[in-house]
């Protein structure tokens, strides 16, 4: 386990930055934290550093894809009511592209659905406190 404190959202965006740097080719990060925790922020650091300038939130579209090496598939399921819901929209087809990073927000509210695989990280704060950000890997080896 892994803490950081993040005090700005350049912090967050470096953060994200670091992250990409670190991964293994794909790989699959549950991000969780409440409502503006910062979790598309972390995510924008980590697509920038994979050269993607902007990205969306998936928040009402629930998944972006981007063509990047490893391509990067950005799931926001704050909008999907269970497991099954997940699977309906493809969710085995993202699991089974090779080498992708996917990148889950909200990933607690579909605890089932997660690969034994993958880094847990919760980012607790909201507002312009202090972000509390706690990656928990899980499984096998995720960093190169």
């Amino acid at each position: 386990m892994t803490e950081y404190i993040i005090n700005s959202e350049a912090e967050m965006l470096a953060l994200g930055a670091k992250l990409a740097a670190q991964l293994r080719s794909g790989g699959f990060l549950a991000l969780d934290g409440d409502l503006g925790a910062g979790k598309t922020v972390l995510t924008r650091g980590i697509a920038a550093a994979l050269g993607i300038p902007h990205i969306q939130s998936p928040t009402f579209v629930i998944v972006q894809e981007y063509d990047t090496t490893p391509p990067l598939i950005h799931m926001d399921v704050y909008r999907i009511h269970n497991e099954g819901e997940l699977y309906a929209i493809g969710y085995a087809d993202y699991l089974a592209i090779p080498n992708a990073l996917i990148i889950m927000e909200w990933a607690s509210l579909v605890p089932n659905a997660l690969p034994a695989n993958r880094i847990d990280i919760q980012i607790q704060g909201n507002g312009d406190a202090p972000r509390s950000v706690t990656l928990r890997p899980r499984g096998t080896h995720h960093f190169g």
